[in-house]
């Protein structure tokens, strides 16, 4: 069955703008009691305190911190803290007309809504606040939406986030769709202690938070211990106080910088991430070959790759916990280690030397080009307008990037040359050892493209400690992708590993071998210290029978806990509830995962993907009409997508509609021209209903793209209809397809014999 997950974060993280100090005697408010009249949604939360309190005593770290960004990126909208224009302004694109107007103090959007038609909506909330702001609309039901037109503080202008063709009106991708609404995909990282609070029987919300942005308690934690210690405590007394407080580590700062699916709610600093977070790995959609950046996936997985991250530097290394700037401007910063003497800290890394010359830069002192972070942090622009840099610390390779499409930043800054270029000019530097050095790119670019050569590639980078667990992870997880590949024994190692992010690799690995294998491979990831990796595996291992599981029977079920618990904290995301379908359908619980794919459409009507699998489970469990019903209502969603077409057409066959299969099938191939499986589907179910001879026209024409299913095709039609002379063409292209095919060379020894004696 599909299984389609798309996660995706919105905006930077955005922090409270502090406000009056509050009393310094007042009392400690309990949950669900609001202390602001202005914004209806705070609430402050059992164990934490107004975050007027926290600026009572610590006025200069608030003080500090209301000059960041991230203090000023969520706010209810007033003339304060709106930056965009509206004057009544228009912007127009791709025939949608928005306005923006004011009235009364208030700020309103003219657009289209859910339903296609124009509508005025109210802006409740600011959004970010550089380089763009967005704007949150409530549409009914406790649904804050992110309007998909942003404001760019920097050019002073309106602009689209989308791109290609807009999404349907009320469609998972409209910004009325779930996709864009705020308490699903944005709540976590943008407000202080959020609580989505989804009512699953009315698909509404009535959310809370503590502070309507990320204030202090985001970082260290609930006050209201820290404040009663505080208010009890004896000044002149030399005992120390407990502050109540946990450490904050670069935990706290992964949790929303970072691409990753969040497992369990109540995340809170000091506490494990991957007990509460499961992260991407470098996957092929997110990372280059080489882990740079390519999707939006934010800092933690490409600082994981890094020397740095191994070596115990963390965030506030760099950058000053309050003001969230850096804590020193230009090469100083890296030269805080990076200097001719080495740090006493790093014990196992030495990072001592002269780097900011001229040189090792090769460039003009002072110059662009004699930044450290310019060449090894390039920077992508996501958002259209907000360029962020790779945190993985890479060095320069312009040879890669001509071979593999990986980016640099030599070219990257000097606009109109080309890679060649930049490897000559590094030739002449360095000579030509520099393109012998070490590198992940060959393994992950062969992997992505199926390539054979790949895998010894790949399990070097399982088993090398040397590598970061991410990439030891990753490593395990593409080479598990690559068909035709045994690595049970590959998967056993990683799931050994010391690193979690590697044992989370071989558990989402585990799901690419055969059932049979999989409990030898990760039995042993079901108790595992780290609640992501325990989900990964209880995953995995769905649908091992029960009497298998031995002495790790009760490891399984304590882990099938944790995922359900993971799938409760995704109550209101489609494509979690679906997948969890595939995993009770998996463990034979059939009743209950028809209820969960029916529950996955209920949350996102218009999402295909969840049609699909249910679609699938229909026909797995033999209610074929129903599969058929279910692949026609998602047609009526997406009609343009291929593989519904395809899947609708087999459907049909198992129908005993041809006619009608046939007129899906052939869409499929009309709109994927490329897919060989739609087209030779497509020429069977012509030959099934005695169109051979249409079938065979159409192969002839496919067969000069050189695809042996689809030539061993036409060869057999054109040994059934008797078309000699075409059987022997498509014999002898598919014995250059197929060379060690000894039986071919005898057939067309054949043909050449029959056809030469008439």
């Amino acid at each position: 069955m599909a299984a389609s997950v798309r996660s995706a974060a919105m905006g930077r993280i955005a922090v409270l703008l502090f406000l009056l100090l509050a009393p310094a005697g007042r009392s400690l408010a309990t949950d669900d009691i609001s202390t602001s009249g202005a914004d209806p949604q705070i609430s402050i939360h059992e164990g934490f305190v107004d975050e007027r309190t926290c600026a009572a005593c610590h006025a200069d770290q608030a003080a500090a911190f209301s000059k960041s960004h991230h203090a000023k990126a969520m706010a209810l909208a007033d003339h304060e803290t709106v930056r965009g224009d509206f004057n009544n302004t228009r912007f127009d694109h791709d025939d949608v007309v928005t306005t923006f107007t004011r009235r009364d103090g208030r700020f309103f959007v003219g657009t289209e809504g859910a339903d296609g038609g124009q509508a005025e909506f109210e802006i409740k909330y600011t959004f970010a606040y550089e380089p763009l702001q967005q704007y949150l609309v409530d549409i009914g039901g406790g649904r804050l939406q992110a309007l998909d037109i942003a404001w760019d503080t920097v050019r002073r202008q309106w602009f689209w986030l989308g791109n290609g063709t807009p999404a349907k009106p009320g469609s998972t991708y409209h910004w009325t769709g779930p996709f864009y609404r705020w308490n699903r995909t944005c709540i976590d990282c943008h407000s202080t202690d959020p609580k989505a609070k989804f009512q699953p029987q009315t698909n509404a919300y009535k959310s809370t938070y503590v502070a309507t942005s990320i204030g202090c308690q985001s970082c260290h934690g609930p006050g209201a211990k820290h404040v009663a210690s505080a208010q009890s405590g004896n000044a002149s007394s030399s005992v120390k106080l407990d502050t109540g407080l946990p450490k904050v580590d670069a935990g706290i700062c992964f949790a929303c910088h970072a691409r990753r699916t969040k497992l369990l709610d109540g995340y809170q600093p000091g506490k494990p991430f991957l007990d509460y977070f499961s992260p991407d790995l470098l996957r092929q959609d997110l990372y280059f070959p080489d882990g740079q950046i390519l999707d939006e996936v934010f800092e933690y997985g490409s600082f994981q790759q890094s020397k740095m991250a191994r070596a115990g530097v963390t965030c506030l290394d760099c950058h000053r916990p309050h003001e969230a700037g850096l804590k020193v401007e230009g090469n100083a910063l890296c030269t805080q280690c990076h200097a001719e003497t080495k740090p006493e800290r790093f014990v196992n890394q030495d990072p001592s030397g002269l780097f900011d010359t001229p040189a090792h830069t090769h460039h003009q002192a002072g110059s662009t080009g004699a930044q450290c972070a310019n060449c090894h942090m390039p920077e992508r622009t996501y958002m259209k307008v907000d360029p962020r840099r790779d945190h993985s610390f890479v060095i320069p390779r312009p040879d890669l990037s001509a071979s593999l499409g990986t980016p640099n930043a030599c070219t990257t800054c000097h606009v109109g040359r080309t890679d060649d270029w930049a490897t000559e000019t590094m030739d002449g530097w360095y000579g030509t050892q520099w393109r012998k050095r070490a590198s992940i790119a060959h393994a992950f670019a062969g992997a992505a493209k199926s390539d054979q050569t790949a895998i010894e590639a790949l399990r070097a980078l399982v088993g090398d400690q040397d590598q970061a667990g991410i990439v030891r992870g990753s490593a395990i997880a593409a080479l598990s992708g690559i068909s035709g590949v045994d690595v049970a024994t590959d998967i056993r190692t990683a799931a050994a590993d010391a690193d979690p992010l590697a044992r989370l690799g071989a558990a989402e690995a585990a799901g690419n071998i055969p059932p049979e294998q999989r409990l030898e491979a990760i039995g042993n990831l079901l108790g595992d210290a780290t609640r992501a990796v325990r989900v990964a595996a209880a995953n995995a291992l769905a649908s091992t029978p029960p009497e298998l599981f031995g002495n790790q029977r009760g490891n399984f079920e304590t882990a099938v806990a944790d995922l359900r618990a993971y799938v409760e904290t995704n109550a209101d995301v489609a494509e979690t509830q679906s997948n969890y379908g595939v995993f009770l359908f998996a463990r034979q619980r059939t009743a209950e995962a028809e209820a969960a794919f029916r529950r996955a459409i209920f949350l996102d009507p218009t999402l295909e993907a969840m049609r699909i699998n249910l679609a699938e489970f229909y026909r797995a469990t033999g209610r074929n009409d129903l599969s058929e019903q279910t692949y026609a209502e998602a047609i009526r969603i997406a009609p343009e997508r291929a593989d519904l077409r395809y899947g609708h057409a087999l459907s049909l066959v198992r129908k005993q509609a041809l006619t009608e299969a046939i007129t899906e099938l052939q869409e499929a191939v009309r709109l994927d021209p490329q897919n060989s499986r739609y087209k030779t589907t497509f020429a069977v179910a012509l030959d099934s209903a005695g169109r051979t001879g249409e079938a065979l026209d159409r192969l002839d024409g496919w067969a000069a793209g050189g695809d042996a299913d689809i030539v061993g095709l036409a060869l057999q039609y054109s040994l059934k209809l008797r078309r000699l002379p075409e059987a022997l063409k498509h014999a002898e292209d598919l014995a250059r397809l197929r060379p060690e095919d000894q039986q071919l060379s005898g057939l067309i020894g054949q043909l050449k014999q029959e056809i030469n004696g008439k």
